[in-house]
């Protein structure tokens, strides 16, 4: 049975929240059945799945494809569906598109940066909502840690707090420093889910692309467990010898 955002709040200080990005039915399904209480259909497929060179190009048509094929092979885990880039600027298009991700399969919305009015109306349309501070890919010119002066640190605690205050159950906090994380996590009644923002918040995400290390470069932040680029070139290898050779079928 899978959970909401309002039941994996009660973990917060109880329990450290794993969170996985997926963007294909099989690869859902081998996250479902690890455990993962939490697949993120981030706009991230943009980049690591579709060659594009920024999530900016992902289009909502492209979310819901995503979506509904994570569904298909995680029927029991709570998905959250990445709302793309220039499809909540008004609070009108951010409701019809929220529900648009809902009815593809997710079970709640995110967003990035302080949107309260998009958060506010799409909670009250009865949609939960993960929000998205620190680093905001889809708005950013660059990917350098963010909130490192005091100033900007101010200013991604307090949005963080109305972004809460606009009825946000969730919060990812992207490539801060390690003590804007943690100072984050312990204002916040909200569960935090850190990418880059020290080990302090209540939970993790990371990209499934960069775990099992498909392609040739990863965050510094994130962490490879395999090295699925390298099978895969093997395996290709390997076919074209045994097809050139007669050795297959």
């Amino acid at each position: 049975m899978r959970q909401t955002l309002k039941q994996l709040q009660q973990l917060k200080g109880v329990s450290r929240i794993s969170m996985l990005t997926a963007y294909n039915c099989p690869v859902a399904r081998s996250i479902e059945q690890a455990g993962i209480p939490i697949i993120l259909v981030g706009d991230s497929v943009g980049m690591v799945e579709m060659g594009f060179s920024s999530t900016r190009d992902v289009t909502m048509d492209h979310m819901v494809y995503h979506i509904a094929a994570v569904r298909r092979g995680a029927p029991n885990t709570h998905i959250i569906g990445d709302l793309p880039h220039l499809s909540y600027e008004t609070v009108e298009d951010a409701v019809d598109n929220a529900k648009r991700i809902i009815t593809a399969g997710a079970d709640s919305v995110k967003l990035e940066g302080p949107y309260y009015q998009a958060v506010q109306a799409i909670t009250e349309a009865g949609i939960e909502v993960c929000a998205h501070t620190g680093l905001t890919p889809q708005k950013a010119t660059s990917f350098k840690k963010v909130g490192k002066d005091a100033a900007e640190a101010e200013q991604i605690l307090q949005e963080s707090i109305q972004l809460q205050q606009a009825g946000a159950g969730m919060i990812v906090i992207e490539h801060v420093p390690a003590e804007l994380g943690e100072k984050l996590t312990q204002a916040l009644t909200i569960p935090t889910i850190g990418i880059g923002a020290g080990g302090q918040t209540d939970g993790q995400v990371l990209v499934i692309n960069d775990a099992l290390g498909i392609g040739d470069y990863w965050p510094p932040f994130s962490k490879q467990y395999a090295h699925v680029s390298d099978t895969i070139l093997k395996v290709a290898s390997q076919y074209k010898t045994e097809v050139e050779t007669k050795q297959y079928p």
